[in-house]
């Protein structure tokens, strides 16, 4: 695939080859789409028939991603908790996170 992004330069491989080294520094997927979008002009990664994620596995770097990302938003509501007892909604979110963990251990992921 050599297609051009409509207001970019730069081509499929070149955007490939930019999220492997921001996977190389620890970035996840989601943040690797926000530094492409604000850094690299690239609005949308998924329109051009690529997902970050699928070229983070086929390298080998996204192992429980989204496991470990959903226990910090727990943990993160867990300190928001600390401070703001009456926030029902908040809580709502945790018990949802929660369950999607439940989910994915029980799929085996």
């Amino acid at each position: 695939m050599t297609e051009k992004i409509e207001h970019s330069k730069m081509n499929v491989k070149e955007i490939e080859k930019i999220i492997i080294d921001l996977a190389k520094q620890g970035n996840s997927s989601e943040k690797i789409g926000l530094i492409l979008r604000d850094q690299h002009g690239v609005a949308k990664v998924k329109k051009l028939g690529i997902r970050i994620g699928s070229i983070m596995e086929k390298n080998g770097f996204n192992k429980n991603n989204d496991k470990k990302n959903i226990l910090a938003k727990i943990e993160n509501l867990g300190e928001h908790f600390k401070q703001n007892k009456h926030d029902y909604t908040a809580q709502r979110k945790a018990v949802m996170y929660a369950s999607r963990i439940k989910k994915m251990e029980k799929l085996g992921q």
